[in-house]
C-alpha cells in the first residue's frame, strides 16, 4: 500500500436514478470546491463519499484505503468509513449542551474520557468555558455552526465533507469561520470537500473547484486555472466569467503563432458582421470560419483616463476608445460596465477599486487595454471532434 494515492480519489459512474460521473482527487490538507447549480449533483456526490449512497459502479480510496470499489464488491458503510459530515442546519441534537452534542461522536470513549475531548474540541473551534454548557437554542448560528464542526472532527475523520455550512450564517460570522477553517486547515493533514452555491467563497476558500452540471464533472482545477481556462462556455457560465464573448476563428494571421479573432456582438451575427479582428494565441486545434466564445481574465484588463500610449506599440495589447454605460457602488469596489465606442453591442465589465474609482461617472470616456495573451477560446460546437482547447 505504500505507493497507493494518499488523499481521496473518486471516479463515479451511474445513469439511475440520477446521471453521476466523474472523476477528482483532494490531497490531504487541501480543500476542494464542488461548484454548479441546483440539482447539480454536488450533494449526492457527497453522499456517495459519505457511504449514504451506492452508485452504479465506481472507486474510491481515502488516504491509500479503498472504501469503494464495486468491481470487485467492495463498499464501506457509513459507520466504517472515518468521515466527517457538516451540514448546512447543523443537525444538532436541541435538548443536549454544546458538550454533549459532541461527545456524540465520541461513544467509543469513555464517559470521563467523552467529556474532557468534547470540551477539548469545543476549544480549538474558540468556543468559550460559558458557551459550551448552552443548548443549540442558546446559541448563535455561527456558534452552532461551530459546534457541528467539533463534532465532525472528534473523531479524527479521514475525511471531512462540508454541505453548504456557512449559507445559513451572515456575513460577520461567515468570515469568523472561514477563519477558523483555515485555521483548522494547519492542523488536519485530511482531503476537505465542500459543497457551496456561493462562488465567491468557492473562490476564496478553495484550493481546487470541480465544477458539475448534470451530475458531469465538467472541469477539475485550481480556482485561477479555471477561471482563466474554463474548458466550455457552459463552465464559464457557472462559475460566472462576466467577460464572455461571441466571436468567429477566422484562421491563421499574417504573424506566425498568431490567429484572427473577430469579436461578434451575437452568436448569429455572419463572418462579414461588424467586430474587431484581435491577434491572439493560436494553437492550430480550431478550424478557419468556425464559431466560438471567448473570455479575458479581469487581471488582463486595465482601465485608463487618458489614452495609453506606451501601450501602442505592443501587438500582444489591444487597445479600445470606451464609455461608461453602468456604475455600481459595491463598497470598497465599483463594478463598470464599458460599451467600445466604435462597436455598439460589445462591452467589457470591470470592478475596480482604489484611485482608479474617484471620478467615475456614466457617459465618461476612457480607454480599455487588453492583455492578448490572456484570451482563452473555446470550440461553440462539442460534436466537432475538436481537441479539447482547455488542455496544453
Amino acid at each position: 500500500m505504500s505507493n497507493a494515492p494518499q488523499g481521496l480519489v473518486l471516479n463515479v459512474n451511474q445513469a439511475h436514478p440520477m446521471r453521476l460521473k466523474g472523476a477528482f482527487s483532494c490531497r490531504p490538507g487541501e480543500l476542494l470546491v464542488l461548484v454548479g447549480p441546483s440539482g447539480a449533483g454536488k450533494s449526492s456526490m457527497l453522499r456517495v463519499m459519505a457511504g449514504l449512497m451506492r452508485p452504479d459502479s465506481g472507486l474510491m480510496q481515502v488516504q491509500g484505503e479503498v472504501w469503494m470499489d464495486l468491481q470487485s464488491g467492495v463498499f464501506k458503510t457509513p459507520q466504517e468509513r472515518r468521515v466527517g459530515l457538516v451540514f448546512q442546519d447543523y443537525a444538532l441534537m436541541p435538548h443536549l449542551t454544546a458538550i454533549d452534542n459532541v461527545a456524540l461522536a465520541l461513544m467509543h470513549l469513555r464517559p470521563a474520557q467523552r467529556r474532557h475531548a468534547a470540551i477539548e474540541w469545543l476549544g480549538r473551534v474558540k468556543l468559550t468555558g460559558d458557551e459550551i454548557h448552552r443548548k443549540p437554542a442558546a446559541l448563535s448560528g455561527g456558534q452552532q455552526q461551530r459546534v457541528a464542526m467539533a463534532r465532525a472532527l472528534a473523531r479524527r475523520p479521514q475525511l471531512l465533507l462540508l454541505d453548504e455550512p456557512f449559507s445559513a450564517v451572515d456575513s460577520m460570522n461567515r468570515q469568523a469561520l472561514y477563519g477558523l477553517l483555515a485555521d483548522l486547515r494547519q492542523a488536519l493533514n485530511i482531503p476537505m470537500v465542500l459543497v457551496t452555491h456561493d462562488l465567491q467563497e468557492a473562490r476564496h476558500l478553495g484550493d481546487k473547484l470541480v465544477v458539475l452540471d448534470g451530475g458531469e464533472v465538467l472541469q477539475e482545477g485550481a480556482p485561477a486555472e479555471v477561471h482563466q481556462r474554463p474548458r466550455n462556455s457552459r463552465v464559464a457560465d457557472l462559475v460566472g466569467i462576466q467577460n464572455r464573448f461571441h466571436g468567429v476563428w477566422l484562421g491563421p494571421g499574417p504573424a506566425d503563432g498568431r490567429g484572427q479573432l473577430r469579436w461578434l456582438s451575437k452568436p448569429d451575427d455572419g463572418l462579414d458582421a461588424a467586430g474587431p479582428v484581435l491577434q491572439v494565441l493560436d494553437k492550430g486545434k480550431i478550424p478557419a470560419n468556425f464559431p466560438v466564445s471567448w473570455v479575458v481574465h479581469p487581471d488582463a484588463l486595465e482601465l485608463h483616463h487618458t489614452l495609453p500610449v506606451h501601450r501602442l506599440g505592443d501587438a500582444s495589447v489591444e487597445v479600445f476608445p470606451v464609455e461608461v454605460l453602468q456604475l455600481r457602488d459595491l463598497g470598497e469596489l465599483s463594478l463598470v460596465e464599458l460599451g467600445l465606442s466604435e462597436h455598439v453591442g460589445l462591452r467589457f465589465r470591470l470592478v475596480v477599486s482604489g484611485p482608479q474609482r474617484p471620478g467615475l461617472h456614466r457617459g465618461q470616456s476612457l480607454w480599455v487595454s487588453m492583455n492578448l495573451q490572456s484570451v482563452h477560446i473555446m470550440p461553440k460546437k462539442a460534436d466537432q471532434n475538436l481537441v479539447d482547447v482547455s488542455k496544453n
